[in-house]
């Protein structure tokens, strides 16, 4: 695995660890795997907003017909994958 991998894994640990505690302290109902099922969607999020990230990156530029078609692919993946734009 490689150190990006690493980091978005904790990051999305950290996630998991905060979402369980918040539910704990407030009295929320929770699943007995509550914290593997955050963490798996919170990893699944970051790995897929990562993707997104390096294709505009690297494919962003003056605004010409092959930079419409990537924007389109950017907007696929971000529906296929239920990301928003909203901040991780």
């Amino acid at each position: 695995m490689n150190d990006r991998i690493k980091e978005l894994s904790s990051q999305a640990r950290n996630y998991a660890r905060e979402y369980v505690a918040d539910c704990k302290q407030y009295g929320y109902y929770m699943e007995h795997n509550e914290y593997d099922l955050q963490f798996e969607d919170k990893f699944a999020e970051l790995m897929a907003r990562e993707a997104i990230a390096v294709v505009q990156k690297r494919f962003m530029g003056d605004l010409n017909r092959e930079d419409m078609e990537v924007q389109r692919c950017v907007k696929a993946l971000k529906k296929h994958f239920g990301v928003n734009d909203e901040a991780i």
